[in-house]
């Protein structure tokens, strides 16, 4: 299940949120290689990301997960924000160049699934970057943070979920190595904390970070998926009777 909305929102604009955004930021710019006029998509909740890193995009689109529930973003600016089935991204094949994870891989339904969109959507040569929670980190068992929920994942199992969709894992990080506290004394040592736990205990990690490229020499296996989006008739006018009811009123007659 995901988090709703309100509750990401909220975690962000707290202090132990802007800490966490901040030392996730830079794990996530010792990974991400430059691609000058690139069409970035963010998926899940990635906008206090996005906004560092949007500068140099031709274009950037934060999808929404329809469990979770979508803001305005940019804020003040033209819409850049769409609700969407992870299973069923609104883009052509080859569309986009970089795709940005963050709460949505631990939230997907079918994770496979999820991955293959992604592949389908990359131009060749795309890469995709993936936050998750650590299995092993203090933060995926603390639910007072969104890094709490969801299914966290081992840097082994998220490596053999890229290699099974086609995809090559290349450059990792780690971040949030601070206990996830609002405790100020705490909070002032989250520099010292992060520099000393990515040397001596990675595998502690709050979060994985690992960055993939779109493999090409191999094909994605077809297979049919029923859609799980639902329509409802909003259209017809109450009142008129249905096609079923007027064939039986003639037969009857």
């Amino acid at each position: 299940m995901h988090t709703d909305i309100v509750d990401l929102r909220q975690f962000y604009h707290s202090e132990l949120g802007r800490m966490a955004e901040h030392s996730v930021s830079m794990a996530l710019a010792s990974v991400w290689a430059r691609l000058p006029e690139e069409r970035l998509v963010g998926l899940g909740y990635a906008v206090p990301y996005l906004e560092r890193f949007r500068a140099d995009t031709e274009r950037t689109f934060a999808f929404m997960p329809a469990g979770q529930g979508a803001v305005n973003w940019p804020v003040a600016e033209l819409s850049s924000t769409a609700l969407v089935f992870d299973e069923e991204l609104p883009l052509p094949d080859a569309s986009i160049d970089r795709v940005l994870m963050v709460h949505s891989l631990e939230f997907a339904e079918s994770p496979r699934e999820t991955m293959k969109e992604i592949w389908r959507i990359l131009a060749p040569g795309g890469r995709l970057i993936i936050v998750v929670p650590n299995r092993r980190g203090v933060w995926a068992r603390m639910e007072h943070t969104p890094f709490g929920s969801g299914r966290p994942y081992s840097r082994g199992q998220l490596t053999a979920l890229l290699r099974e969709t086609n995809f090559t894992p290349g450059a990792t990080a780690e971040a949030l190595f601070f206990p996830p506290t609002e405790r100020k004394m705490i909070l002032r040592l989250r520099q010292g904390f992060e520099r000393v736990g990515r040397s001596l205990w990675p595998v502690f990690s709050g979060v994985i970070i690992v960055e993939a490229q779109k493999r090409l020499y191999q094909g994605l296996p077809v297979a049919v998926r029923a859609s799980r989006r639902v329509f409802v008739p909003v259209l017809a006018p109450h009142g008129v009777p249905s096609t079923r009811s007027r064939l039986t009123e003639v037969k009857g007659r």
